[in-house]
């Protein structure tokens, strides 16, 4: 892995938790964005290079609505930039590791993204992630 890219938190508002965070922070979020093929709708907070994505399901089939159904708001997942994502996909799998699926998708902030199956990896979701090409 290269490094960490970002922190996947799950929230039920996204508006309010845009205030909660922007106050935290003490800096707004820089982009706000819908991911429809995975329904939910992110935004991004920058601190010292690594970004913190705010999750809201948009639907309540996503996984997302799921995950805070099962678990309530907080940690989803942690991300790391492989690139070339492929080749670290492929050396995961090597390594015993399971995948969520078998070709990276398109992700919110211009990313293509895998995950890992929690089972895995200690019951951490990671997400494996690069800029699309």
């Amino acid at each position: 892995m290269n490094k960490l890219e970002h922190i996947g938190i799950a929230v039920k508002n996204l508006d309010e938790s845009n205030r909660v965070f922007a106050k935290l922070l003490g800096k707004p979020h820089y982009k706000i964005e819908a991911v429809e093929s995975e329904g939910v709708r992110t935004s991004f907070f920058d601190v010292g290079g690594i970004k913190i994505e705010l999750l809201e399901a948009t639907r309540p089939d996503s996984a997302i609505a799921k995950f805070i159904e099962k678990r309530g708001e907080g940690l989803h997942h942690l991300a790391f930039d492989a690139d070339p994502i492929e080749n670290k996909m492929n050396e995961l799998k090597i390594e015993g590791f399971t995948l969520l699926a078998d070709k990276p998708f398109p992700g919110a902030d211009n990313k293509e993204v895998v995950f890992m199956h929690p089972k895995t990896t200690n019951h951490v979701l990671i997400e494996l992630c690069q800029e699309k090409r």
